[in-house]
């Protein structure tokens, strides 16, 4: 079992910053901060935090362990009690702490995966769970996939499911709907979830565990029918399309299909990872094991036991006696924004030897075979990094990012020796970058283009998002590693990039945060990369960016931002401070350049100062973003299409993420970037 930071633990023992001016406070800051990296390093080299998303994942484990008759397995325990230490005082799950309200599909699949472990129908948890459920609409009102997990255990007819037809798998790229057109994680999802949907298995709760409950009216009156949540031709001609989909999955001869089945389960063995999980996420990782299973795998197949076993690993962990399985994992990024907040504190290889087994893991992590990525972009040899350890088929355009800015700054501070290394994999992220650069000018995160708005209006596709087009966050996180290459606004890629993101500016001076929460974070990727290529930080547009960040500090000089600000404009900037969020704020008015927003900076160290423990910060609040729930994966007109996004300040659409060492070195940056910036201001007063 797998021991990782974790950031919801309240910690003991407060420091007080020591008196001697903010100059020396921050200096001992800096230095606790860095011990506890000492402290939390791995032996091979990384650091990696705990990563906390909601209790689907608990609850599609179970029902997935059900499925493919796993019986004896030590995690169920464990696992039912995260569930059960997660559980709101109402009864409800949810996908953020302190959403105003439960989610319907958290909570019924939470629901059914207690019931199928033997709980009672009148044991607390599931009476008011059941009594959440019914009050809120019921069944009627969960998405697709959940009613995909009712079916698989026998509580919801597979006719009234979205058909996934397996077809889509021969499709050439050229073709409209082949499975490169969705995002590297829907795609990942879709091909297993297409042979499950061909072959439709049933594997019943016992009968003392069924969920007739939950059909108050009975079964045989209950309305099963995917709801119609949008209209026009193409809502329409899916509609259709799915009708007849349906017929022709019932048909006795279907020309093909067992064929395309067979490339589906080759397509499924050679990406899964060497740690045995899929695409370095749950969803296709548990659709893959089953659609194995469903093809005749037996549990002691190599591909299937590896990939049961790795939740015996990195995958999982335990907190207080329950065991959490996550969602995805974070290594590579966890340890890229330690080194980038080393750097950020003028750590060397000398004064700070950790770095150096930190930098040969980073080195040995770049990615040079090629995966999905390529089927759109030719020509191209790999030097991307992946978010996880092991996964090498999806590597990610932000990670990349970020480990050219770290490259480039560390290797000036490391042995001579280790340069041409460094060298040649910058050499190669670099070319790869570039590739990977979108029509627009921006960046999405796996793939290129990657924006066909037509798959949205899939009836399946009614889950996050199903596209990967590109986001002025990761862009900006872009120009920032160009930027220290040494590219300005002459350089095509880079003139291209700045365009994209002026494009993407809100009215009131923000931008839109797509992997973090939420303009807070776009807001400040953006103004150091534009900082870092040479634009004009005087410029009124970006003035406004920074006076719009300044007018969102709290009184106590502190930065928060809610996740319902994916949905609710008037909470953009708003909710509990946090120290990944007040470090953010800090970066984006440190990026100006200017000593004109010193007040609000210095009040925002102090906050900074005030909050650190063991030379840490606790960070209970959500601050990742998986997905905003908004399906087309960009920015959308909240006043415009707030009907469209089936889902409210709960996010019933979304996943939110606690990345536990967010809490830890964005601080770190903050204070080193404003030691930096307050030395400046010291020398020139000196002058």
């Amino acid at each position: 079992m797998n021991q990782v930071l974790d950031s919801t633990r309240p910690v003991i023992s407060p420091h007080t910053p020591p008196s001697g001016g903010t100059s020396h406070s921050i200096d001992c800051a800096i230095a606790h901060a860095m011990n506890w990296l000492v402290k939390e390093q791995q032996p091979e080299g990384f650091w990696v935090g705990m990563l906390k998303c909601n209790c689907c994942m608990e609850a599609e484990w179970v029902l997935a362990m059900h499925f493919l008759g796993v019986t004896n397995d030590p995690k169920v325990p464990g696992v039912v009690r995260a569930m059960l230490k997660e559980q709101r005082p109402d009864g409800s799950w949810e996908v953020y702490p302190q959403a105003p309200m439960g989610d319907i599909n958290a909570t019924v699949e939470c629901y059914a995966a207690l019931r199928c472990s033997g709980f009672k129908v009148d044991d607390e948890p599931v009476r008011k769970a059941r009594q959440w459920i019914l009050s809120h609409g019921g069944l009627k009102k969960t998405r697709n996939f959940t009613r995909i997990w009712l079916a698989l255990i026998g509580e919801w007819p597979w006719e009234f499911t979205p058909a996934v037809p397996p077809e889509m798998i021969a499709l050439p790229t050229w073709m409209p709907f082949n499975i490169y057109w969705f995002a590297s994680w829907a795609r990942a999802t879709i091909v297993p979830l297409a042979i499950v949907s061909a072959r439709r298995p049933v594997r019943p709760l016992p009968s003392d565990r069924r969920l007739d409950e939950l059909f108050p009216g009975g079964r045989g009156r209950f309305d099963y029918a995917i709801p119609k949540t949008m209209t026009g031709f193409w809502p329409t001609f899916f509609r259709v399309n799915e009708r007849i989909l349906h017929a022709y999955g019932s048909l006795p001869w279907k020309p093909w299909r067992e064929t395309c089945i067979k490339l589906c389960l080759e397509w499924i063995i050679r990406h899964q990872d060497a740690d045995g999980a899929w695409g370095g996420i749950q969803p296709p990782w548990i659709y893959s094991l089953m659609a194995l299973h469903v093809e005749g795998y037996p549990l002691d197949h190599a591909v299937v036991h590896n990939g049961l076993d790795a939740w015996n690993h990195h995958w999982s962990y335990e907190r207080d006696g329950a065991t959490y399985l996550q969602a995805s994992e974070s290594p590579v990024w966890d340890t890229l924004l330690a080194l980038e907040g080393l750097l950020d504190c003028d750590a060397t290889g000398e004064t700070f030897p950790q770095m150096l087994p930190a930098l040969d893991w980073i080195l040995k992590k770049q990615i040079l075979v090629k995966g999905d990525w390529a089927m759109t972009v030719k020509g191209v040899e790999c030097g991307g990094w992946a978010f996880e350890r092991a996964n090498t088929l999806y590597p990610d355009v932000d990670d990349t990012a970020v480990a050219l800015s770290v490259l480039v700054r560390i290797r000036n501070v490391v042995p001579e020796s280790l340069r041409p290394r460094i060298d040649t994999a910058i050499q190669r992220a670099e070319t790869w970058v570039r590739a990977m650069q979108s029509s627009n000018g921006g960046w999405g995160a796996f793939d290129k283009d990657n924006n066909r708005w037509i798959l949205t209006q899939i009836p399946f596709c009614d889950f996050g998002e199903v596209l990967d087009p590109p986001s002025a966050d990761l862009t900006g996180h872009n120009l920032e590693a160009l930027g220290l290459m040494g590219y300005d606004q002459r350089d095509s890629v880079v003139k291209r990039a700045v365009q994209y993101i002026l494009s993407e500016q809100e009215q009131d001076g923000s931008w839109f945060g797509r992997w973090g929460v939420n303009h807070i974070y776009g807001t400040a990727l953006v103004l150091p990369g534009l900082q870092a290529v040479g634009f004009d930080m005087k410029d009124p547009r970006i003035r406004r960016a920074a006076d719009w960040l300044v007018s969102k500090q709290r009184q106590d000089g502190g930065w928060g931002e809610s996740c319902a600000s994916y949905v609710d404009e008037s909470m953009r900037g708003d909710g509990p401070n946090t120290p990944s969020q007040t470090a953010w704020a800090l970066i984006g008015l440190l990026a100006m350049g200017s000593h004109d927003y010193d007040a609000a900076i210095e009040r925002g160290v102090q906050w900074l100062l005030r909050h650190q423990h063991n030379g840490t910060w606790d960070e209970p609040h959500y601050v990742g973003c998986g997905f905003p729930g908004y399906v087309i994966g960009e920015r959308v007109n909240l006043k415009k299409n707030a009907g469209m996004l089936a889902q409210g300040r709960e996010l019933a659409r979304g996943i939110m993420i606690n990345y536990n060492l967010y809490r830890h070195y964005f601080p770190l940056q903050a204070l080193g970037r404003a030691r930096q910036h307050l030395r400046r201001k010291g020398q020139r007063a000196e002058t």
